[in-house]
């Protein structure tokens, strides 16, 4: 896979908050699943990517040991929604909800 967030690989990632880091991640699935509703499977599938990419900087960061369940969990649940069969019959909806706590705690700064 090409690194497409080459500034964020390179150290700077792992200053952002978990939140922060969350919502960032989100937005990118966000993106996949807009372009999946209009039809466009190039994009999506990049943004779903890029998505991968930045969850996997998210695992690596050293700060989120404690959390390493759950976010191999919502990777192992983003493949199977974007990529697989769904088993886990996640939804669009399901996503969002899940990735709006994360950009509202962004928001205030947690």
């Amino acid at each position: 896979m090409n690194i497409q967030h080459k500034d964020l690989a390179g150290g700077r990632w792992n200053s952002l908050s978990f939140c922060e880091q969350m919502a960032n991640v989100g937005s990118e699935v966000e993106r996949a699943i807009q372009w999946r509703k209009k039809e466009n499977a190039q994009y999506s599938q990049m943004a779903f990517e890029r998505a991968l990419e930045l969850q996997d900087l998210t695992v690596a960061d050293e700060k989120n040991k404690k959390r390493l369940k759950e976010l191999l969990r919502l990777r192992e649940t983003l493949a199977d929604y974007f990529a697989f069969e769904n088993v886990y019959q996640s939804s669009d909806r399901s996503l969002q909800n899940y990735f709006y706590a994360f950009n509202f705690a962004a928001r205030k700064g947690l």
